[in-house]
Order: structure tokens, then sequence, then C-alpha cells
């Protein structure tokens, strides 16, 4: 038997993450998270969401848009595994999958519809901006979630890490707050970092580098203590500028 077809975009997801380095590795670890689905022509019309704000939750089907030309292997190396053992791709929810495809369920707040654009207004979401949406589905919570199901390597939620903001960053964050641009900017920073998004190799060793993660078009730096990880810095996104770059070359 053999099977082809071809799949093309619904709609693309806004969010704040930038670039792949800090989304967390599930959603709805970071509720703090909120953005946009909008719909893309020829779906872009209203009577294809007919009914759905009845719905808390959505599935997203979505594509790894930036990996597909990195292909795929058979067994990868989970994080949740230290990076030093290997499982089968299809035992993982890795990126680097032979269709390329991704799913997560998020939060819906609201329908909207704007200059004959409409959109979803979602949160808890585990994307990079501008991902493609292939699908989207209602969540149903008596059939989507299976009590005492086995969750295997993976069956608790990570343990977080603390965050705290040095006197630099206070500042800059209580400048940034007031604008509207960064809706919950504090929480979001702290979701994000408390899941320590750095490679599992260095969790286990004193690191005494550098670590940037853009969110919005706000660049974050950090480096990991003893005490947890301490914010230094937040200013304006060098991989935002560089995006905006490429959008008009």
């Amino acid at each position: 038997m053999s099977f082809n077809s071809q799949i093309q975009a619904v709609a693309y997801c806004r969010t704040p993450y930038k670039q792949k380095f800090g989304i967390p590795r599930q959603p709805g670890l970071v509720s703090a998270a909120r953005g946009f689905v909008e719909l893309a022509p020829p779906f872009n019309q209203i009577d294809a969401v007919r009914g759905l704000e009845q719905y808390s939750h959505l599935w997203l089907l979505f594509c790894f848009h930036e990996n597909l030309a990195a292909g795929w292997k058979t067994t990868v190396r989970p994080p949740r595994l230290g990076g030093n053992e290997k499982l089968g791709v299809f035992a993982t929810r890795s990126t680097f999958r032979p269709n390329g495809i991704g799913q997560s369920v998020v939060k819906l707040h609201a329908v909207q519809t704007n200059n004959g654009k409409v959109s979803l207004e979602i949160s808890g979401m585990d994307l990079l901006d501008g991902t493609p949406i292939i699908d989207i589905k209602p969540y149903i919570p008596f059939s989507d979630s299976i009590e005492n199901a086995q969750g295997g390597i993976a069956q608790e939620a990570p343990v977080l890490a603390n965050v705290y903001f040095n006197e630099q960053a206070q500042i800059q964050l209580a400048t940034y707050q007031q604008n509207p641009a960064y809706p919950r900017l504090q929480e979001l920073i702290e979701g994000v970092l408390a899941q320590d998004p750095r490679p599992a190799y260095k969790k286990a060793k004193a690191d005494p580098k550098l670590y940037q993660v853009a969110l919005y078009d706000l660049d974050i730096l950090w480096i990991v203590t003893g005490a947890g990880i301490e914010v230094i810095e937040l200013r304006a996104s060098t991989i935002s500028q560089k995006l905006a770059s490429q959008a008009h070359d």
C-alpha cells in the first residue's frame, strides 16, 4: 500500500516565542504565554469556526516547519533522559519526525474578527511564532482526558527552577510592563525560565555561560547561579531585528 497527500496551512500561529530555544517542551506549562491563531485564505471565514467558542480548549495540529530540511532519524535522545539514552522517534515527541507534524492543546479565550480577518486568541502554546497550523479541533474532556494514563518517561511534570531578577532587570521589567504589547511579561519570563531551557547535559555541572531568550521583541539575558536562574537584563531583541530585516529583503 502507498499513500501520498499534500497538506496546506489553514492558519498561522502568532506567539511571543521568536526562537526555538526557550520554547516550553510541552503545551500548558506557561499559561502566561498569549497569542493568536490567524486563519489563512481560503479558510479565513467566520463560518469555518462557527460554534468554536463553546469549547475552552483546542487541539492544534501543526508543522515543525524549521526542522523539515534536517530530516529525521529512527532514534532520538530525549531531554528527559539527559540526552544520554536513545528512544524510537515514535516513542517521543521529538520535533524531527518523518512528516514533521506536531500537536498541542491550548486554551481558547476568544474568537475574533478584525477587518475581515478571523483569529483565535489562545494561551499556553508551545509554538514558535509563525508556525503553520494544519488543522484545528475542539478538545473533548470526556474522551481526550484519560484517567490513570501512563506517561512513560514523562509521567511527572518537570521540576521548576527558581527565577529572580537583579536590580537592573527589575527596573527594566517595570518599564516594559507598562507597555500593553508585553502582557503578563514577568509571568511569561518566569514561566519560560523556570523550565530551564538549557540542554540536559548542561544541568549537571557548573555553567558560567550567559544565555539569551527572545520573547516578543525583547532579549532576556540570564545566568545560572547557586540560587537558581538570575535575569540580568531585558533589552530590544537583536533576533527580532534580524527577522524584520529578512522580511524586507
